[in-house]
């Protein structure tokens, strides 16, 4: 079997303990990936030790805890080459009127969560060999509908920081005279339901291409 670009690497998948979060390790350690897979919760984090990833509980909506979480890998030798962001959830309807400020502050905590993440964790991401960091993000950013407002915005937010990580990927590497190894991307789909294969399929492939041909991408997985 030919070795792929993601051999190797260690990827911090965000928010793993679900389903799409099962499939991304299982594809990611069967590309002879490092998983360290990161969540709230310990006994849920079980099946995804049970597959080979190294499991870490961390509240990443918290500033203090993301850093405590890259201190304790950097302390064990380990350096994060690779980012793929699951923290997520849905609350809508209601229409416009019905777009609470309760439902907004649930929904913002994977925006805070990917900021925490990637800022704290630039140094490794920007400066890998082959890096990649991703977002799952959703159609609705580009056809929003009234009840679901407060999530299209809050992902439109999260797409809007990718690029910017993405530019910033840019910038550093053209600053320090070396090529392009980081790339960000973004992958749009209407629901995950019965398609987190195909997003642990694709997050794992992209490390095959060219990171500037993916860099600052939108891929959308209901097209793949």
């Amino acid at each position: 079997m030919t070795e792929t670009a993601i051999a190797q690497r260690t990827v911090l998948v965000a928010g793993a303990t679900g389903a799409s979060g099962l499939a991304a390790t299982r594809a990611l350690v069967g590309a002879g990936a490092r998983v360290v897979a990161v969540g709230r919760d310990e006994r849920r984090l079980t099946p995804l030790a049970s597959l080979g990833a190294r499991t870490e509980v961390c509240d990443l909506a918290s500033e203090e805890g993301v850093t405590a979480l890259r201190d304790r890998l950097h302390d064990n030798g380990v350096r994060v080459d690779g980012l793929l962001h699951l923290v997520g959830g849905w609350r809508g309807g209601g229409g416009i009127p019905g777009q609470s400020d309760e439902d907004y502050r649930f929904l913002e905590q994977s925006f805070t969560a990917l900021r925490h993440v990637t800022r704290t964790f630039w140094q490794d991401l920007a400066t890998a060999p082959v890096g990649r960091t991703a977002i799952v993000s959703s159609t609705a950013v580009a056809r929003p509908l009234a009840g679901g407002a407060n999530y299209a915005s809050v992902k439109a937010a999260s797409e809007a920081w990718v690029h910017a990580v993405a530019r910033g990927f840019a910038t550093a590497a053209r600053d320090a005279g070396r090529p392009l190894t980081a790339a960000a991307v973004i992958y749009r789909v209407r629901s995950l339901a019965d398609r987190e294969d195909d997003l642990a399929r694709a997050y794992t492939s992209v490390w095959d291409r060219p990171a500037e041909a993916v860099n600052g991408s939108v891929m959308e997985l209901d097209e793949a």
